[in-house]
This record gives C-alpha cells, structure tokens and sequence, in this order.
C-alpha cells in the first residue's frame, strides 16, 4: 500500500480536476469563452509527453552505458505511452482550434512541429519493428532516441517562440497565466498537470512489467 500511495494521488489528483475543469469558475474570456477549461485537459497532455519522451531519453543513455535488455524495455514503453498522450494532445488542440480559430488545423508553427515530432517518434517505434537483431536493435533505436529528444523540443518549444504563432506565449503572444488564468484556475491547472504526468508513468511502468513478463516467457 506505502509503494502505491503515489498512483492513489495520481488518481485523486486527476479526478478532481476533472470535476473542477468542467464544473469549477472559469473568467468570462472574449472568444475563448467557455473553451477556457481545455486547458486542463489539453496543455497536461503535452507535459506528460515531454515527461514521458525525457524518461526515455535517459533510459537509452542508461542502455548504451550498460547494455541491460530492462532499460532498452523501459526506453520504448516510455515512447508507447508518450505517444498516446502526443495523440491525445493533438485531439485536444483540434477541438480546441475548430471551436476558437474555425478549423482543427491551421499553418501554425506549433501545430506542424508537434505534426513532425509525432512523426518522429512513430518512426521510433517503426525502426525498432524492422530490425530483427536483439541487441542491435535496441542500440540503433536509443541512438536515434538521443537525437529525437532535442529536435522534439526545437520543434515544439524554441521555434514557435521565434516565429508568429497562434499559440499563447509564441510569436509575441502573451502566456495564458499572463492573459487569462486567474487564481481559480492555477490551482487547477497544475495539479492537472502533475496528475496526469504521473498517471503517464504508471501506464508507461505497467506495459514495461508486462514486457518483462513476456519477454521471460519467451526466454523459457
């Protein structure tokens, strides 16, 4: 119960932003308008994944230093669940957009690095499929992991900011806790950004014990 005490808060912590994303007060906005509340839901995805594809980042250093098959397993389930939440947040943003620009999508500088980085990644997993060598696999595949991670955050995070962009807080634009985040949603906001990181890990730890277990059983 003491080593679980962490997915418990994860759980607790989500739920209620959940009920306060969709219920609680939010500021009268000019377009935005009730949309407001996706923040919650949209921007946590992001996070997760940035999280997520870091922990990977660091188990494939981990796999090149020592060459053990368990830090090659958790490298790759840590992209498997970044992805899902990468779909999601782009789902999310779409919404979003259709209702608050008129189209899901649009020639937005962020819009495409996270289409490009998505991409990316699913190359990842699609590298690793087509080499059959064990070992060679898992070196090829946390190479390229090395190298992803920083296009991934110039992609997303450092050319928006250098560029006109839609999104707040890129091209001149104001942040959103600058321009219409107020003391209500703060509190929100982040601890629906912390629960959902740390649901992210307990996906990402969960497929990599059922990858250990398949993995003995087809040692056997």
């Amino acid at each position: 119960m003491r080593k679980n005490w962490w997915k418990i808060l994860a759980v607790v912590m989500v739920a209620s932003t959940v009920i306060a994303g969709l219920l609680g007060p939010v500021p009268v906005l000019y377009i935005l308008n009730e949309t407001i509340r996706n923040v919650y839901f949209h921007v946590p995805m992001w996070f997760t994944m940035m999280v997520l594809y870091l922990i990977s980042l660091v188990y494939s250093i981990k796999y090149l230093n020592t060459s053990k098959r368990e830090y090659d397993f958790m490298a790759v389930e840590a992209v498997n669940t970044g992805v899902l939440f990468c779909i999601c947040g782009l789902l999310t943003g779409m919404l979003w957009a259709n209702i608050t620009w008129g189209t899901p999508w649009t020639n937005d500088p962020q819009l495409n690095g996270a289409a490009i980085t998505t991409l990316m990644y699913l190359a990842y997993l699609v590298l690793r499929n087509a080499l059959e060598e064990e070992q060679k696999r898992a070196k090829i595949s946390a190479i390229y992991n090395i190298f992803a991670f920083p296009i991934m955050i110039v992609l997303i995070y450092i050319l928006p900011k250098m560029n006109d962009s839609l999104h707040p807080g890129s091209g001149g634009n104001s942040t959103f806790g600058s321009l219409d985040m107020d003391n209500n949603m703060r509190p929100v906001f982040y601890t629906a950004v912390i629960g959902w990181i740390l649901i992210g890990i307990w996906i990402a730890t969960l497929r990599y014990r059922i990858r250990l277990i398949e993995d003995k059983r087809n040692s056997i």
